[in-house]
């Protein structure tokens, strides 16, 4: 006796079925956890739809209540990520009157089983168990994933400090020198010349000039005119 007790047992605990519920509303977790539990169910509650596909992963639940508003996840694209690393995954979504259709055409692109409308009820559930648990849709939305994904900027490669280059201010500009004709230095260095030749010859013509002897005026005229 003792033996076959154990035996059904252990058949017993092989039959329990697990739920993860990612509804992010404590009342409609309380409620599912109520009805499944009675039907023998483990719960599995997860407030976030980034964790919940992680979580999914983790424990292959036999059945996944969602939402649509849920953390850091839209319940849509959580839902198409679930029925992606598990093409059986069976969907149940969640939502309110007012978001019915929209929740509609999520469950149609995710394939899943089934949508119920808060308040939930046990009723509800039981009227729905049949569905719930009967065949799974094909998922059509799995196919465009990505694009509901918003487009992500590439980041530039980061480049140490070290390797940046200071940037200093621009130099200033320069004048440049002016190019002249050759021949305006050949005219300097003979003026230099004549100059040269007045000075040392400046002391006797000077004389001669104030004794009246020369008139160099006009002489002068001409060199500062060639100058």
């Amino acid at each position: 006796m003792k033996k076959s007790f154990r035996v059904m047992f252990i058949m017993a605990g092989d039959e329990t079925k697990t739920a993860l519920v990612v509804v992010d509303n404590p009342i409609i977790e309380g409620r599912i956890k109520s009805v499944l539990s009675r039907k023998g169910w483990n719960i599995e509650i997860c407030d976030d739809g980034d964790k919940a596909v992680d979580e999914y992963v983790k424990i292959r639940p036999d059945l996944t209540f969602i939402a649509l508003d849920i953390p850091s996840m839209d319940g849509h694209v959580a839902a198409l990520e679930i029925r992606e690393s598990h093409a059986t995954a069976r969907l149940v979504f969640v939502t309110s009157k007012s978001r019915l259709e929209k929740a509609e055409d999520a469950a149609y692109s995710a394939g899943a089983v089934a949508t119920l409308v808060t308040p939930l009820t046990k009723s509800q559930i039981d009227e729905s168990w049949n569905t719930i648990m009967g065949q799974i849709p094909e998922a059509p939305g799995v196919a465009d994933l990505d694009a509901l994904y918003p487009e992500m900027e590439v980041d530039a490669p980061l480049v140490p400090a070290a390797l940046i280059m200071p940037e200093f201010p621009p130099l200033p500009t320069l004048p440049l020198a002016p190019t002249e004709p050759s021949t305006v230095k050949t005219k300097g260095k003979k003026s230099r010349k004549i100059l040269l030749l007045l000075i040392i010859a400046g002391g006797s013509i000077g004389v001669a000039n104030y004794l009246g002897y020369i008139d160099i005026q006009p002489a002068i005229d001409k060199l500062f005119a060639f100058i």
